[in-house]
């Protein structure tokens, strides 16, 4: 991929050139003779990472750095530094001027290194060669750890879905017990949640001005711990105080209880402070900025990465580089509010969409790229089909805290008008070098099913560009198959997932099968069939054996023998991990069954693979146990 080695000191050639006319010095520094090149004595912000340091605006190490530098900023990064001996990639730069940042990555590190039954993961889709180990359990803290050990004098900010999901009491799936809000156990002195340019510039505009962390206490989108005895001393918006983590340690349903605020909060537009004490102390959480703009998302996305992995990798493979090198996002934020996703927790309830020339500009430069072959793999986002949308009547949205958007149906305020979107991939497809363009991320079909609807009440009267989008999908963005989630059958498991009833499903699944077959007719060119690939999730909250024993009958009359499924994996801070620990609904306070133990999980999965002959004696022996016989003949008859 490059056309040269990292130089190996001061006096080496600084002008070789890489791919695509890149240097050395286009890269954020990682080490002393990078510094050394650029005649830096000094850096002002050493950003540690969890993840390989891959400068693309798909990475938030890459994000932030680029934020600060923006800002005026020297600053450095060290990916996935060495934890274990004597700390020496911790003290390479030295003492930063302003602080240290440090993220585990784009994953919560748990997740990343641990499957859904709690064991090792063998490879690390974040690190070059893909080789599994190169960060350690619970990252943020152990990183922060070092370094207050280290530096204690030196000012420590974190950020990154681990540390925004875990900011006040959760659950901890992998040490199976109730945790209190990472700023404790780090000891940081400030942490960032949610997408942090915003927080970010203000931060780097303060110190930049000589000001003090206490006005950056004062800032949104902030969390900070204090002594408990100081009172409020926020005089401005309104102050929650939650629980304390001692007394959800005693009560699930205090826990519960939290969360239920935790969640409304965060999916409203003016929220509120949040405080939760800690023994002695106390965590406090800035309320969230509002809604980045399109100008703004612009600027994020428009700083000068090189998207491509710094050169120490060379070559080696990253592979969650090598799945986006030649993908563009278009959007952020989610309306879905689906209870096991983080991404609207983290990302924002409210969509934020680039402009059709940010994006152009982005797919120029990809089509630059040496080893681009004229397909891009992706035109998405969280979900492919949210571009643009929003809500037509702005003081509605203010004033509501619905956690999704389109479940149990789609708000008659939102605006599902996807000729936008459209439009951008028909000016995406234009450029010279583009031959194609696919949809890889998910469709939300019932959104899409939702404008095709209104277009047929109305009687061609509304063109919301619902079936338009539907067959330009299906004929021109399909790379063979189109994965959607449906992830359930059963109506009382769908619920607790905020997802659609199955039905919506079907309805989709005889659209999508309706247009393939008009393509297949008019295309006439041998090309096999398109399939559509749905996702499915066992042992979810409110999941029953039954229940998944029903999927297993419903699928298979879809003629579908599943693959792409999952086990459900408690992750921080999520309504599905909430109800998982303590028991009960968070919104309702009513009992929910979960299945917890692995013979409980282990039953629940066999029924995705009713299909395979060493799964069946074990589902008949469960359909005899759960008193389910009469679906023996119907999931095993061919």
């Amino acid at each position: 991929m490059y056309s040269s080695e990292v130089p190996a000191s001061p006096s080496s050639n600084l002008n070789i050139k890489m791919a695509r006319n890149f240097q050395l010095t286009d890269w954020l520094p990682t080490t002393r003779k990078e510094l050394e090149i650029r005649a830096w004595d000094s850096v002002d912000v050493i950003l540690f990472s969890g993840d390989a340091y891959i400068d693309h605006p798909s990475f938030g190490a890459a994000v932030i750095g680029r934020t600060l530098e923006s800002c005026g900023l020297k600053v450095a990064i060290i990916p996935q530094p060495d934890w274990r001996g004597d700390y020496r990639d911790f003290t390479k730069l030295g003492r930063p001027n302003l602080f240290f940042a440090v993220s585990a990555g784009c994953m919560d590190s748990m997740v990343n290194r641990y499957t859904a039954n709690r064991r090792l993961r063998s490879d690390d889709a974040y690190t070059a060669g893909g080789q599994a180990g190169a960060r350690p359990d619970y990252t943020t803290i152990t990183y922060c750890n070092i370094l207050k050990k280290l530096y204690p004098d030196v000012p420590i900010v974190i950020g990154g879905i681990e540390a925004s999901m875990r900011r006040l009491t959760h659950y901890d799936y992998w040490s199976d017990k109730l945790m209190p809000g990472i700023l404790i156990d780090s000891h940081a002195d400030l942490l960032v949640y949610g997408m942090g340019e915003q927080p970010t510039r203000d931060i780097a505009r303060i110190l930049k001005n000589g000001g003090s962390w206490q006005e950056i206490q004062a800032l949104k989108q902030v969390g900070f711990v204090r002594p408990a005895t100081q009172g409020n001393l926020l005089q401005d918006g309104e102050v929650i105080r939650l629980q304390s983590h001692e007394a959800c340690l005693k009560s699930k349903i205090r826990q519960a209880e939290n969360f239920r605020i935790i969640d409304e909060e965060s999916n409203k537009q003016h929220a509120a402070t949040l405080i939760q004490r800690v023994g002695e102390q106390e965590i406090v959480i800035r309320p969230p900025y509002p809604t980045m703009s399109t100008e703004e998302l612009d600027v994020s996305f428009d700083l000068p990465y090189t998207r491509l992995p710094h050169p120490k990798y060379k070559g080696k493979t990253i592979p969650a580089y090598e799945m986006i090198k030649f993908s563009v996002n278009l959007h952020r934020g989610c309306f879905g509010g689906c209870s096991f996703c983080a991404i609207a927790a983290h990302q924002g309830k409210s969509v934020v969409s680039r402009s059709t020339e940010s994006v152009l500009d982005e797919v120029r430069k990809i089509t630059e790229m040496p080893d681009f072959k004229g397909y891009l793999s992706d035109l998405g986002g969280p979900s492919a089909n949210m571009y643009g949308m929003k809500g037509n009547n702005p003081k509605a949205c203010a004033a509501c805290k619905r956690p999704s958007c389109i479940h149990p149906a789609v708000c008659p305020n939102l605006n599902t008008d996807h000729r936008p979107l459209l439009d951008l991939y028909h000016a995406v497809d234009a450029l010279p070098g583009i031959k194609k363009s696919f949809i890889g991320s998910g469709v939300r079909y019932d959104l899409l099913l939702h404008a095709v609807e209104k277009e047929r009440e109305s009687k061609g009267k509304i063109d919301l560009g619902g079936l338009r989008y539907a067959r330009e999908l299906i004929e021109n963005h399909v790379s063979g198959r189109l994965k959607v989630a449906p992830e359930h059958t059963e109506p009382q498991v769908l619920d607790a997932m905020r997802k659609p009833h199955f039905e919506t499903f079907v309805q989709f699944k005889q659209l999508f099968d309706r247009l393939e077959d008009e393509r297949q007719r008019k295309e006439k060119d041998g090309k096999g069939r398109q399939e559509l690939i749905p996702y499915f999730i066992s042992s979810h909250p409110a999941c029953h054996e039954a229940d998944m024993a029903l999927l297993a009958v419903k699928t298979k009359n879809l003629n579908f023998h599943l693959e792409q499924v999952q086990d459900f994996t408690p992750t921080p801070m999520t309504l599905s991990t909430e109800t998982y620990y303590t028991g009960y609904d968070p919104y309702t306070l009513k009992p929910v069954f979960t299945a917890r133990t692995k013979d409980e999980k282990l039953r629940q999965r066999q029924y995705f693979f009713w299909y395979k002959k060493e799964e069946r004696e074990a589902i008949l022996q469960s359909l005899r146990r759960i008193g389910r016989t009469d679906l023996i003949h119907i999931i095993f008859s061919r």
